[in-house]
């Protein structure tokens, strides 16, 4: 059992090493900080808590630093988070302000919390399979050339150019677009989905024209989106980061840099954090074992999407500002819910 004043060592060298990524001994934390102790009795709280495997010795030397375990009883500990500062919160607001659609938000979202914590940042897609499709706009560009364009209910906005054959005046694209509607609009994505693969699959008892032809082209690309729109989905920003902290790792950083390619293992990871009850998740080092990240610590903050919640977080060494950057995900996970709650309100 760690005293209150363990904790408080403990906190002490926690910050100190993520401050000087050097290890920490007894004088320096009296030089410190006011404890009000020798360093005799500091010395017998290390011992404490080395003996709980809270703390190690990376070489011989007298000082020393955090294990995975005392990062986490140190983060289980927090009394608060470190505020931001007006200027950062002032930051966020901007960054977010003005989004042209959700895309654009949660790529704003990430480049926002990469700069503030200078950790790889991660935000999920909201899921879009209970999302319902509002609308579905064509674009004629001629030249055989359509433009689909796809919304939900959720704000999710979807765009591709799909090959027709023929060329078609405004009112047969209007037709067209009557056709595409009927399918779709109004309806939950997994429903207009599954209508739309009925209509691509079951033989048509009507002769085939051009309008009919083109119909069944552009619900290929409406399939293909509303299948996309049903795929849970990470953005990323700030992978560069890893390889400047690249001594902050004892091994290699590529199990990261595969994780970061492949994003189905931080989709995982970041579904199986336990939030607590401010909303925030921490899994720090060989917690992370089974998902091939034994050392990072990944900190995550839950939003408020129209259809449920997402989350977004920082990637990062297990030696990292974990006051600060929580803060931060908390923060921006809020702006983000109260954005998207803005948007919901003035539909």
């Amino acid at each position: 059992m760690v005293s209150e004043r363990g904790l408080q060592v403990l906190r002490a060298i926690v910050q100190d090493y993520v401050d000087t990524h050097e290890p920490v001994g007894s004088k320096a934390i009296v030089e410190r900080h006011a404890f009000g102790v020798s360093a005799a009795t500091i010395r017998n709280d290390m011992a404490l808590l080395e003996d709980e495997e809270l703390i190690a010795a990376p070489h011989t030397s007298s000082g020393r630093v955090p294990t995975d375990k005392g990062y986490r009883v140190f983060v289980d500990h927090l009394a608060e988070l470190r505020p931001l500062t007006p200027a950062q919160r002032t930051a966020i607001s901007s960054f977010l302000e003005g989004p042209a659609d959700l895309d654009d938000l949660l790529a704003r979202t990430v480049r926002a919390l990469t700069g503030l914590t200078g950790q790889v940042a991660i935000v999920q897609y909201p899921s879009f399979a209970r999302a319902s499709v509002t609308h579905v706009e064509l674009v004629n560009l001629g030249g055989g050339r359509m433009l689909v364009i796809v919304v939900t209910d959720t704000g999710r906005v979807s765009q591709r150019i799909a090959p027709v054959a023929g060329e078609f005046d405004d009112e047969s694209v209007g037709r067209i677009r009557v056709a595409l509607s009927s399918l779709v609009v109004g309806r939950a994505v997994r429903s207009a989905a599954k209508r739309v693969d009925e209509l691509l699959t079951s033989p048509s008892d009507d002769p085939a024209t051009v309008e009919s032809v083109a119909v069944r082209a552009l619900a290929k690309v409406l399939a293909e989106e509303l299948d996309e729109f049903r795929q849970d989905r990470v953005l990323l920003a700030g992978a560069a980061t890893l390889a400047r902290r690249e001594s902050d790792f004892r091994g290699s950083i590529y199990p990261m840099l595969e994780a970061i390619e492949e994003q189905v293992t931080l989709l995982r990871l970041m579904s199986e954090m336990v939030a607590d009850e401010h909303g925030l998740a921490a899994s720090i080092g060989r917690e992370n074992e089974a998902f091939g990240l034994p050392e990072a610590s990944i900190l995550a903050g839950d939003y408020d999407a129209t259809r449920g919640r997402a989350r977004v977080g920082v990637l990062g060494p297990t030696r990292m500002d974990y006051p600060t950057n929580l803060a931060a995900v908390r923060a921006v996970a809020r702006y983000l819910t109260r954005m998207l709650d803005d948007d919901e309100s003035a539909r």
